[in-house]
């Protein structure tokens, strides 16, 4: 065994004794819980011969209240399925994790933060006007993302395209080297490694340095990967911390609400997203999975960072329960030139290289609409020629199956490519149990041969792409806090169809015939799955 391999190996070890440490107590917790449930119910049982039949009709009401709610159809059914299964604890479960006054002071938290940073958002109309010159097409996408989320289109912003984790790595590091004033990060994952460590290197020295550090991280995600109260060894290191939504052993719903987000904000100018986390298998220094790990991003230089300035500040309020300045960190296109000018950057790499409409938006749980699904759907409607997907998991529900579908079959070239190494073996199950229906209809899957996928993008007729953070699963699209970027009009979409065209080439295919060669009981048991796949 190689000395790499050996490393690996107690990294390994060293990362599952963490996830122990931290996970018993709670699962623990969470099994007394539910034992003391199902100890009450066999008392008052033993007790009380009606008292099934009270929770029984409790249970029907509960399907009854599930239904009527404006939720996505297909939670619904998997609910009501659920409940009416196992109707003396189906609906009290239910009950249980989403009636809590915890989750309403969480939502509280978040929705008045959104509120307060909406007077720092304002849509240029003349940006709008010079996009419907060009296509009216594109101004209905652009406008329903500031109106829903409340996010503006940008000019004066260069776009640069990563085709992989190390080569984001590279570029990201010899920024944070620049960093003058501020560095604001946001992950959903932090791992010890090569790469975290290479970031913590430059932040610590920043943070002595006088420049403002601030880090968000999803406690759930980096449950496995970093120590429990993380937090206060960035604190002590001079980096302002928190951690989002801490994973704690009370049944909940808001367990669900992860901050799946990757953003890095640097000086109110430079900004970076995508589907890379801070953790050594997104530049595969850690083989995580067998094969290679792909992923992508991008960075963003110019007008449109401020997008993910307010974005972060609104996480940062509610994580922090302070109050924030949001003008105290916008940076105005004049005064980027000027500062760059004076460093190492050039005017040129903000102004001159922004040749199209940037448009960074969030979504969260917590939006009236499911603004990053619709987004997907505007794009897939509104292609005329091509749709080009990449995602770790396709896990879609009714609308988005129609789109696609209704786009091969008006004679649109629809690809999506998915992994061939799973991280997630159900999870995987699920996503190969949508290629079925998908591909009778014209749509092409492959699946990834050299590894494992984990980027995030969609890109359409060479005009519009999207890169960031959101699956095409239920999860990221109805339960996360997500981000993305839109892109319009940009000459790095070219790069981005480039890598996806080369992706393709190392892809196998996965037709329909491919589909009807499995038998049937494993085809059943898919379609299981798939009844349950929201709420997995």
């Amino acid at each position: 065994m190689s000395r790499q391999n050996v490393i690996d190996k107690e990294r390994r070890r060293g990362d599952y004794t963490m996830f122990m440490d931290k996970l018993i107590w709670v699962l623990v917790l969470l099994f007394l819980q539910v034992g003391f449930v199902i100890y009450i119910y066999v008392q008052l049982r033993e007790e009380y011969l009606h008292f099934q039949l009270f929770m029984e009709f409790i249970s029907v009401l509960v399907v009854l209240y599930v239904i009527n709610r404006p939720i996505n159809p297909a939670y619904k059914l998997a609910w009501s399925v659920t409940i009416l299964l196992l109707p003396i604890f189906g609906g009290l479960f239910y009950l249980l994790l989403s009636v809590n006054n915890t989750r309403r002071k969480f939502r509280t938290s978040i929705r008045t933060a959104v509120e307060e940073s909406k007077t720092h958002l304002h849509q240029d109309e003349q940006v709008l006007e010079e996009i419907e010159k060009i296509s009216k097409h594109a101004v209905p996408q652009a406008s329903y993302i500031y109106n829903l989320a409340n996010y503006p289109v940008h000019k004066n912003t260069g776009v640069r395209y990563f085709p992989s984790g190390e080569a984001l790595c590279a570029c990201l590091l010899e920024e944070l080297e620049k960093a003058e004033h501020f560095i604001f990060m946001e992950y959903f994952i932090i791992h010890d490694g090569i790469f975290w460590n290479s970031v913590l290197e430059i932040l610590k020295k920043k943070a002595a340095a006088g420049v403002e550090v601030k880090v968000i991280y999803d406690d759930m995600g980096s449950v496995r990967t970093l120590p429990a109260k993380y937090y206060e060894t960035l604190r002590g290191l001079g980096i302002e911390c928190y951690c989002f939504n801490p994973f704690n052993p009370t049944l909940s719903l808001r367990l669900n609400n992860r901050d799946h987000r990757k953003i890095t904000i640097i000086d109110g100018h430079t900004s970076f997203t995508g589907g890379i986390n801070l953790a050594d298998e997104y530049i595969n220094q850690r083989q995580k999975l067998a094969g290679y790990w792909k992923d992508t991003g991008v960075m963003l230089k110019g007008e449109a960072t401020w997008n993910f300035t307010v974005m972060f500040l609104q996480m940062w309020q509610h994580v922090s329960k302070e109050p924030v300045d949001y003008e105290k960190y916008h940076v105005p296109l004049a005064d980027m030139l000027t500062d760059t000018a004076a460093s190492d950057n050039t005017p040129t790499d903000i102004a001159a290289s922004g040749d199209g409409f940037v448009q960074p938006y969030a979504d969260n749980p917590l939006f009236s609409d499911v603004v990053a699904e619709n987004v997907y759907l505007n794009m897939i409607h509104r292609a005329t020629k091509y749709i080009y997907i990449t995602t770790p998991y396709l896990i879609v529900d009714n609308e988005m199956i129609t789109a696609l579908t209704l786009a091969a079959e008006s004679g649109v070239d629809v690809r999506i490519i998915t992994p061939r190494v799973p991280d997630k073996k159900a999870v995987f199950m699920i996503t190969r149990s949508f290629y079925e229906p998908l591909t009778k209809a014209g749509v092409r899957i492959f699946e990834y041969v050299p590894g494992f996928i984990h980027a995030k993008m969609m890109v359409a007729d060479d005009y519009y792409a999207v890169v960031g953070s959101i699956n095409l699963d239920y999860r990221s699209l109805y339960l996360h806090f997500e981000c993305a970027t839109f892109l319009y009009h940009c000459s790095e979409i070219n790069a981005i169809k480039k890598d996806i065209l080369d992706t393709l080439s190392v892809s196998e295919e996965m037709t329909y015939e491919d589909c009807l060669k499995a038998n049937k009981p494993y085809r059943l048991w898919l379609s299981l799955l798939r009844l349950y796949a929201p709420l997995l």
